[in-house]
């Protein structure tokens, strides 16, 4: 009998490990430790110009430039945005770094440009391509490492082992305040706090717009609400974040594409049907395929990889989210 009780309590034990340190068990398997091979290129339209045999632009409408760069040959296939006024520009993004993505967005614009990561994950932040100037999201567990504005990224945070990439140190020149304006002269950008995906996750609106560049909080395609940085109950609130702040009409521009040619483009529709969703998993109406991570169908152009219900949280990562 005690022989029995020791065996359960060491498989207790070895079990509840297993649990904590899921993630890193998962891609530990999962991660190649290497950069993915470039997929083939095709077509991308009459809007997109090439800048050289990797990246490609592609301009939005707008009373000021800005453009769409995006990298079709990478496997998760990103897109970053340049946003320009009349004073300043702003980067949001900058994909792996495995090109330099910096070397294209100063060829489209001869002002300052501050490079914004919708989030910190490796495939966003450019790594070993810097920046001049730099904001990061104000946020207490943000700065409270950075008493220097000298951030360190960590493993839940960049999860770069995955293709191999080291964490990178983020020298902050700019705080941003959830539901900041950010002025970029005759142009004004609202930073909206989208967690979900991440703790960290960012959304800039065009103000006038109506553009909504969402990162990886939501864009046409798998979205990942079940890595170690992720939340359900963070991505039900952001969508509530969204809707009382950007109008019924406006355009989502997100951070990657499944397939091409064009842009990761969605609606507003697509933040009530992911809503919606959020709402019915909570409640347990909602019905997932696979095993881990499971799968919710949130429309036709949008699944959502999750968690299994019995390790899912709906509990808000900030309870005071701004």
């Amino acid at each position: 009998m005690k022989k029995t009780l020791i065996f359960l309590a060491v498989a207790l034990i070895i079990l509840m490990v297993a649990i904590n340190q899921r993630h890193r068990i998962i891609f530990s398997f999962m991660a190649a430790g290497e950069p993915p091979p470039l997929i083939d290129a095709i077509d991308e339209g009459p809007e997109a110009t090439w800048v050289d045999d990797y990246f490609i632009t592609i301009p939005l409408k707008g009373a000021l430039p800005t453009f769409a760069i995006g990298e079709p040959l990478y496997a998760q296939q990103n897109f970053s945005y340049l946003i320009t006024g009349k004073e300043r520009a702003v980067l949001f993004d900058a994909g792996p770094g495995y090109r330099d993505i910096r070397a294209v967005a100063e060829s489209l614009t001869d002002l300052p440009i501050t490079f914004i990561p919708s989030h910190f994950h490796y495939d966003h932040t450019g790594n070993k391509v810097t920046f001049d100037h730099v904001a990061v999201i104000d946020l207490p567990h943000i700065r409270s490492r950075a008493p220097d504005n000298r951030l360190q990224l960590t493993w839940t945070e960049h999860l770069g082992t995955n293709e191999g990439v080291a964490a990178p140190i983020l020298e902050i020149d700019e705080w941003l305040s959830p539901n900041q304006i950010i002025d970029l002269g005759g142009r004004e950008i609202k930073v909206l706090y989208t967690p979900g995906h991440t703790t960290d996750s960012v959304s800039l609106l065009d103000v006038r717009s109506q553009f909504l560049f969402s990162g990886d909080y939501l864009y046409p395609g798998p979205l990942y609400g079940f890595l170690p940085n992720s939340s359900l109950g963070d991505y039900l609130w952001a969508t509530h974040n969204v809707q009382e702040n950007v109008a019924r009409n406006a355009i989502l521009l997100g951070a990657h594409r499944s397939a091409g040619p064009g842009l990761p483009t969605l609606t507003m529709q697509d933040v009530n049907a992911l809503q919606e969703a959020l709402t019915a998993i909570k409640s347990g109406e909602a019905v997932s395929t696979e095993d881990y991570p499971v799968v919710y169908q949130v429309n036709e152009q949008i699944v959502l990889l999750a968690e299994p219900t019995w390790l899912q949280s709906w509990e808000l990562t900030y309870p005071a989210n701004p």
